[in-house]
């Protein structure tokens, strides 16, 4: 059986939710796109709030942003686009902000998670800070996982070093050149021991030799975006 793979916005009529969801758990999101015939479901677990990563947020504050479980109380959450406009994000019809943890005890046990972790693309990590946040990301999910199917992806390559690594292929060109092609993310994988690469779809048209080469290392390959 090919493997199914999609992001949790993607699944349809995941806007239908009840009429008191801002009472449920934001997990209940993924139960619902556990009813579709899919074995993994993607969402990233870090990111920026209030110009703050998730990382300098305590929990308390991450979790009083958006939708609350309490009716009557709400915060507003902002988004930066990359050409640096800031908009309000309307979450109205979301559940409220949960863990990785509710997620695993929430979460049916036979969907698959494709963790992906997300770093800031203009910080240059130092390892000990990379290592802290992947230690806390794992000890959660050793405590949690079981014996459900858990895959991890970064477009970080030095986070990636555990986990599948995520590029565009070349689609945006990064100061780090192991993020700029096909190429690069196959010398990644050869030299960590990586399982595979997620591509975006696009990088795959404009090279399918490289697809080849990935083929040949006995890397694994999946692909995202628009084109799909």
């Amino acid at each position: 059986m090919a493997l199914k793979v999609v992001h949790v916005s993607d699944v349809p009529h995941l806007d239908q939710v009840p009429e008191n969801a801002a009472l449920a758990l934001c997990s209940t999101r993924f139960s619902t796109a556990a009813q579709f015939p899919v074995d993994f479901i993607e969402f990233d677990i870090q990111g920026v709030i209030v110009e703050k990563g998730v990382t300098e947020v305590p929990l308390a504050e991450f979790l009083s942003y958006g939708p609350q479980k309490e009716l009557g109380k709400e915060e507003s959450i902002f988004r930066k686009t990359k050409d640096g406009r800031i908009f309000e994000w309307k979450v109205e019809k979301d559940a409220p902000l949960c863990t990785l943890e509710e997620v695993f005890r929430n979460v049916d046990q036979s969907l698959g998670l494709n963790i992906e972790l997300k770093f800031d693309d203009q910080i240059v990590y130092k390892e000990e800070e990379l290592s802290r946040i992947l230690q806390a990301i794992l000890k959660v999910v050793f405590e949690n996982a079981k014996d459900r199917l858990v895959m991890f992806s970064s477009f970080q390559p030095d986070a990636a070093q555990l986990v599948f690594s995520l590029t565009n292929g070349g689609c945006e060109i990064y100061t780090d050149i192991r993020r700029n092609s096909l190429d690069e993310a196959i010398k990644l994988c050869l030299a960590s021991g990586l399982h595979g690469i997620v591509s975006e779809v696009k990088a795959t048209f404009r090279s399918p030799e490289a697809v080849a080469r990935i083929e040949e290392s006995k890397l694994s390959l999946i692909t995202y975006g628009q084109l799909k």
